[in-house]
């Protein structure tokens, strides 16, 4: 019999010694229950329903990037994670996951709800189950591996994608069996493989018939893992019709570590968000009436997505929610941006709301049109919020809190907002056309191969690593520079080798003032990199050349991915300059890769 827990009060962790051991104190109503399985470890205690719970969630881990993903967790104070399955890679063994898992991911065993992908049964999932087992978390069945549990509000399912789930399977039963004694209002439910999605796999039919048995019993939200991108899905119907009353919000979040996918395939489903170039965790915040979501990257990754539901089943008062589209702005200034602010009706909320901005940087106002909305019964009004940033407001990143009133009910969103140098162009390229760049300028470059090149940049995924180290795709538009833009699999092949590759840009006559340069620059390398190999920019006045970014190679698997750069050029105000770019593979031969777009100086 399939284990269901409903668990309360809160974790109390104490930090002891040096080695990080972890104490559990709780009084004995904290415990489960019923027995954990296999070895002891600290008791899973949640918050009641009436709280609002942190739930973390994420798939495809382990992989490269997972001890930057554990991070991103341990940060947001998760009361629970949910993994949706290829927890280990390449085949899920017991030894993958004694050494690629439980060295970062391994300190969420005590609040692991973890579901099984398709590399866990390459090896017929026993590493799953010994590694689960052996350190106390519940994965159901030996050889089913779907089970549920209560967490605060929330019902919530793991379900096998791997094994039968059609209808009339021992898994479809079970499954309306548990949904038919659930008795909290919010119910969630995850697996590995996708019923929507427009990444590499596309859509799966695997799971049809038990997203039909959610749907039947009015679940709310679904999480799957598989394609290694974020995507989220407006509420559906199992065959993809948007139905916001009755339907599944699907996500699918297989960000967690394992290199990203670059490829896209259509879907029946509604997307609403797509994105393949950040790792991250979803976050939810649930309460006993819905749920905030947001996508937390990993450190020095800017992709966030936010959206909020309420739960079919809950008793819903007339109520209202706000969000914003964009939900991230980039304003230069002395410049403007706008974003649209939507407020949503539901529970035959009929009154007028009053709008309001708070949190934005100094020398940044907003105004909206109009201040003031009355969203139809259940339906949605706009008003559009203007952003305008003085000359003087600081460069940088912020969030601010976009707020509705109406009488006592006050509902909010997030809007993060990205603040650009601004005034007069210099210089401006985003590689489109020949702008006149020189490779190899004082003609001493040594590199064999990967050159740096114009042109429409083809991906490049390590054969060792899986991972992305040059980007099929330009930051804007379709041509980038690249060091050797064709794909490559292997060392020696298109990427940087055997030494020096440079390219100068056309001279550029900086005014007086306080110039700026912003670019958008992704490098990715082997674990046989070194800190010799570089990404480096220099400033060249005449014959002096001054190093203004660099950026070094290491003896770790760094995955490709746009970011942004911005550099003070203060000190070469009022002269001639021109930009030199340079990537060394410059000690022991090894996988390095960079690319640069979207270059501009602004004074």
């Amino acid at each position: 019999m399939r284990s269901r827990r409903t668990i309360g009060n809160r974790t109390l962790l104490v930090a002891m010694s040096a080695v990080g051991l972890l104490a559990m104190t709780a009084s004995a109503s904290a415990w489960p229950s019923e027995p954990l399985l296999g070895a002891e470890q600290p008791a899973q205690v949640r918050p009641l329903a009436g709280e609002t719970v942190t739930l973390a969630a994420v798939g495809d881990i382990c992989g490269s990037a997972c001890d930057q993903t554990d991070d991103v967790v341990a940060a947001m104070g998760a009361d629970a994670v949910i993994t949706a399955g290829d927890n280990a890679y390449n085949s899920g063994t017991r030894s993958e996951f004694d050494h690629n898992y439980d060295p970062y991911w391994g300190r969420f065993n005590h609040m692991v709800h973890p579901s099984p992908g398709n590399h866990e049964y390459y090896s017929d999932a026993v590493g799953y189950d010994d590694y689960y087992r052996d350190n106390g978390v519940e994965i159901g069945n030996r050889g089913e591996y779907y089970y549920s549990f209560d967490l605060g509000a929330w019902h919530i399912v793991s379900l096998n994608s791997n094994i039968s789930a059609r209808s009339g399977s021992a898994q479809e039963r079970w499954l309306r069996q548990d949904l038919e004694r659930n008795t909290k209002p919010c119910t969630m439910a995850y697996w590995h493989h996708p019923r929507f999605s427009t990444g590499s796999h596309g859509d799966s039919g695997r799971m049809t018939d038990v997203y039909q048995a959610l749907t039947d019993y009015r679940a709310d939200v679904v999480v799957a893992g598989h394609d290694h991108s974020y995507e989220r899905f407006a509420p559906a119907t199992v065959d993809g019709t948007e139905d916001a009353a009755n339907g599944l919000r699907q996500f699918v979040i297989g960000t967690g570590g394992r290199g990203l996918y670059s490829s896209r395939e259509s879907s029946d489903g509604p997307s609403e968000v797509f994105q393949n170039n950040t790792f991250g965790v979803g976050r939810f915040e649930l309460s006993a009436t819905g749920y905030d979501f947001t996508f937390e990257p990993v450190s020095g990754r800017e992709f966030t997505d936010r959206v909020s539901g309420e739960c079919h089943n809950a008793n819903q008062g007339p109520d209202f929610g706000v969000g914003t589209d964009p939900a991230t702005v980039s304003v230069a200034r002395d410049g403007s941006v706008a974003s649209t602010v939507s407020v949503t009706a539901s529970g035959g909320f009929g009154s007028s709301v009053d709008l309001a901005v708070s949190g934005l940087p100094d020398g940044v106002t907003g105004s909206f049109d109009p201040s003031t909305v009355t969203p139809p019964a259940d339906g949605t009004a706009e008003s559009r919020l203007t952003l305008t940033a003085s000359a003087t407001a600081p460069v940088g990143e912020y969030t601010a809190t976009v707020t509705g009133t109406s009488g006592q009910l006050r509902r909010s969103a997030e809007l993060g907002i990205s603040v650009r140098p601004g005034g007069e162009v210099v210089f401006a390229d985003d590689f489109e056309s020949d702008r006149g760049w020189v490779v190899d300028p004082a003609g001493t470059d040594t590199a064999g191969t990967g050159q740096w090149d114009r042109g429409v940049p083809e991906q490049t995924r390590s054969d060792y690593s899986g991972q992305l180290k040059q980007l099929g795709t330009a930051a804007s538009g379709q041509n980038c520079l690249s060091t050797g833009r064709r794909a490559g699999w292997s060392y020696g092949e298109h990427d940087v080798d055997d030494g020096t590759t440079s390219i100068a840009s056309p001279a550029i006559s900086l005014p007086a003032g306080a110039p700026t340069l912003t670019f958008s620059y992704s490098l990715g390398h082997g674990d046989n990199s070194t800190r010799e190999d570089h990404l480096r920019l220099s400033v060249r006045v005449g014959g002096a050349v001054t190093t203004v970014f660099d950026r070094a190679g290491s003896p770790a698997e760094v995955e490709a991915g746009w970011q942004r750069a911005t550099v003070d050029l203060s000190a070469f105000a009022g002269r001639q300059v021109s930009l030199l770019i340079e990537a060394a593979d410059a000690a022991t031969p090894s996988l390095f890769e960079a690319q640069v777009d979207q270059v501009e100086i602004r004074n």
